[in-house]
């Protein structure tokens, strides 16, 4: 089966193409904005232009832009494509990044969020969530890191909080790499994880 891998969540845009488990080929840039500009051009430039009978998508957290960028990308191409469409965590691909290198070993992801705050998730030795994501402040996210091997955007901030960066692995999340998430991490519900409440709010109704 091929599958088109599309990662838009965070500063990083990202895509990538597989036949089966094995890359054909990828794209990945560190823009910090500019996702609705970049991201069809980059999946226009694979084989085939990317057409794939699979696509799977980054549902955040993240950049709430970003998020709904690569969905609405995704969902279009699955239309037009007939393509099945399937969604996964930002902060589960860089763990699973993470223990390609450290198979086994315990990982606490942090990544940037937003209003100075991080996201925050712990993963245990197989790759499994402990707990659910969290937006926290520096403070509050050093106390629910739970393990000493960190990975993320935010990483090494994290450690120094703790004191101990020696176990610090800055990562942002690479869609080249979304071979590595199995069938259970994959879910057909294309809900957004955002993470934290959304900045504009609506305004309330007058009494």
């Amino acid at each position: 089966m091929t599958t088109l891998a599309i990662d838009c969540a965070t500063e990083a845009c990202s895509v990538a193409l597989f036949n089966g488990g094995e890359l054909v080929d990828g794209r990945f840039a560190a823009i910090g904005r500019g996702h609705a500009e970049r991201l069809v051009p980059m999946i226009a430039e694979l084989p085939g232009k990317g057409r794939a009978e699979r696509i799977v998508v980054s549902l955040g957290p993240g950049s709430f832009t970003g998020i709904r960028i690569g969905l609405a990308a995704a969902r279009a191409l699955g239309l037009a494509w007939g393509a099945e469409v399937l969604g996964y965590p930002t902060l589960t691909l860089v763990a699973a990044m993470a223990r390609a290198d450290h198979p086994d070993t315990p990982i606490t992801v942090c990544m940037n969020g937003g209003h100075g705050e991080w996201f925050v998730q712990n993963f245990t030795d197989g790759g499994e969530p402990e707990d659910d994501i969290r937006s926290l402040a520096p403070p509050a996210a050093a106390l629910a890191g739970r393990h000493p091997f960190i990975a993320g955007n935010r990483a090494c901030a994290l450690a120094e909080q703790r004191g101990d960066d020696r176990h610090a692995l800055e990562l942002l999340p690479d869609a080249r790499a979304a071979h590595l998430l199995g069938p259970a991490q994959l879910t057909a519900t294309l809900a957004p994880i955002y993470g934290r409440a959304p900045d504009a709010r609506l305004p309330q109704a007058k009494v």
